[in-house]
């Protein structure tokens, strides 16, 4: 069964920096061919991709998150993670992990596992 526990997040004021972990369980060596990605739900709004990484490492974001925002992966740790840079209240906001996700016409398409959710906070 594919387990994934995500790590980090918090409060930071405007222009701080914060990381996010997800670390990955069950997926055995299928973790290096799965696509992955980040999304993000703020109050009232919808789920939206914020980045995302196929498994040749290939990484996509989403428009108000770029240059800000870098995604990665380490899959000899079975881990995604998501350096966040440069943040704005606008990102405040429960964060999730996603992988095993197909990709069609270059975009990522959510996977079946997700992630518990992280807080983050962007606040003076």
């Amino acid at each position: 069964q594919v387990q994934l526990v995500q790590s980090g997040g918090g409060l930071v004021e405007p222009g701080g920096s914060l990381s996010l972990s997800c670390a990955a369980s069950g997926t055995g060596s299928r973790f290096s061919i799965y696509g992955m990605g980040w999304y993000r739900e703020a109050p009232g709004k919808r789920r939206d991709l914020v980045a995302d990484i196929s498994s040749s490492g290939a990484a996509i974001y989403a428009g108000f998150v770029k240059g800000r925002f870098t995604i990665s992966r380490d899959n000899a740790k079975n881990t995604l993670y998501l350096q966040m840079d440069s943040l704005e209240v606008e990102d405040t906001a429960v964060y999730y992990c996603n992988i095993g996700g197909q990709y069609y016409s270059s975009k990522y398409a959510t996977g079946p596992y997700w992630g518990q959710g992280t807080q983050v906070t962007v606040s003076s």
